[in-house]
């Protein structure tokens, strides 16, 4: 047991001794960036290599596949001209909706014993409010159902939706004839009335810009000139006429002759006999008495 711990001690003083296993180290001090659109993302890459000194740097967008963005010391596709690099920080200018996604920084360290590291960067570029699409038709009749759109797809984060009616925003309540939907950009009527009648606006905002609102559209509520019971009535009528009719015909078609008419066709009567000239008259024979 003593010779034992005799051995173990040298080992256990080998081993504290021992450098840690030599590698890449990569990191970044900001994993998740915000950026307005059309201004500068920094996309930050720190690494530390144990002996390598001059790693190889490389940037790829991920996405269905694998964009590369910073290979062999140059910038590929759209980003050349456009981004530029400090170290392994990676800086992309005036960015767009298009640049927003995961960026992977990768070290490649050969003289490393593990000689690869990287790090993956989120970029998320906001982008204000466009001015929305609003859909309010022109005349609507009273009574029936209304549903106005309002839909602005550019905004990031998504827009927010208010409706407003000559210029006043509509709240929806409990109390109120429509209800409105903040997030879909929906303004629904169950039973529209005359005093719905008005020009109608939808406005967008996110928290990154001004708000944008569409063009103000004019909404007429027609009155129904007949009621819908003189129009049902008409509509059963109309129905019971049509089946009285297709019962005659089928009634005549069963008791052949009855829809034929008995009379004979009309002929024009023969012309009257020619007329006798008295001056051409001759006397063939008399007769005695």
């Amino acid at each position: 047991m003593d010779a034992m711990k005799i051995w173990a001690i040298p080992l256990l003083i080998t081993v504290l001794q021992t450098p840690s296993s030599l590698s890449v180290t990569v990191t970044s001090s900001k994993p998740k960036v915000d950026v307005h659109e059309h201004t500068d993302a920094v996309l930050a890459c720190e690494f530390k290599t144990e002996k390598d000194q001059n790693p190889r740097i490389e940037w790829k967008k991920k996405g269905k596949g694998v964009t590369f963005v910073y290979f062999d010391g140059r910038f590929s596709g759209s980003y050349a001209g456009r981004a530029s690099m400090e170290g392994a920080t990676l800086t992309i200018h005036s960015v767009t909706q298009k640049d927003s996604g995961d960026y992977r920084c990768e070290i490649t360290a050969s003289q490393d014993h593990v000689n690869l590291g990287e790090t993956t960067v989120a970029l998320n570029v906001l982008v204000p409010p466009h001015v929305p699409s609003c859909e309010v038709p022109s005349t609507v009749f009273a009574g029936s159902d209304l549903e106005l759109v309002c839909k602005d797809k550019l905004s990031i984060p998504p827009a927010t939706y208010r409706w407003y009616k000559d210029n006043k925003v509509l709240v929806a309540s409990t109390d109120s004839a429509y209800s409105a939907d903040t997030k879909k950009g929906t303004l629904k009527f169950n039973s529209v009335s005359r005093s719905d009648a008005g020009m109608y606006r939808c406005e967008s905002s996110n928290s990154v810009g001004s708000p944008k609102s569409c063009v103000a559209q004019h909404l007429a509520v027609i009155e129904y000139q007949l009621s819908v019971t003189t129009l049902v009535a008409g509509g059963v009528g109309l129905l019971l006429l049509l089946f009285m009719s297709c019962l005659c015909v089928c009634l005549c078609r069963r008791h052949r002759g009855c829809c034929k008419s008995n009379l004979k066709p009309y002929s024009p009567p023969p012309p009257p006999p020619p007329a006798r000239n008295p001056k051409n008259y001759k006397h063939i024979q008399s007769f005695m008495i």
